[in-house]
């Protein structure tokens, strides 16, 4: 499974390109950020993200693209931010057909730390070591991205399987009558 992990943010906006199974060891296919200038206006910065979404599409052509599930935050403005780029980065993955997965921060940072409330560096250790990497990757919003990556490949096998024994359960339950 190839995974484009996405980091949403207005200024830097993490990606990172993860292949694998899980159960098997991981590889990084690619890893950046796209970055807008803070004094540009908003929606010159959505479409500067979106061009450069679209260019990690074109490039690693990913099965799947994982985003980071905004949450509330004390800083309204910050949120809004975040939320805005994720839209952009499930915007580009629907436009093509691509799959889009959200996950929490804590979700993620418990699928690659063993535990939701690991730091940033806790995360970027982990990530540079489940992928083989000579250093973390940097920025954070980078090693976040290939974070979200790693996560989903591990995780989708077992939400797979949970979606469909749901499935059966509810064609099961059809017609029957209590």
């Amino acid at each position: 499974m190839r995974v484009l992990g996405v980091d949403p943010g207005l200024t830097r906006c993490g990606v990172g390109v993860v292949e694998g199974v899980a159960g098997r060891p991981l590889t990084m296919l690619g890893v950046g950020v796209v970055r807008t200038p803070a004094d540009a206006e908003l929606g010159h910065r959505l479409v500067a993200i979106e061009q450069g979404i679209e260019e990690w599409l074109d490039t690693h052509q990913p099965e799947v693209v994982a985003v980071e599930r905004v949450f509330s935050q004390h800083n309204v403005s910050t949120v809004m931010g975040t939320a805005q780029a994720s839209a952009v980065a499930m915007l580009c993955a629907a436009r093509r057909g691509i799959p889009v997965a959200l996950h929490t921060p804590s979700e993620v940072k418990a699928a690659v730390t063993g535990t939701g409330r690991a730091d940033k560096a806790q995360v970027g250790a982990m990530v540079t070591r489940l992928l083989r990497l000579a250093a973390p990757p940097k920025p954070a919003d980078a090693a976040d991205a290939l974070a979200l990556a790693i996560c989903h490949i591990w995780r989708a096998p077992a939400q797979n399987r949970l979606q469909q024994a749901v499935a059966l359960h509810a064609s099961g339950s059809k017609g029957r009558t209590r």
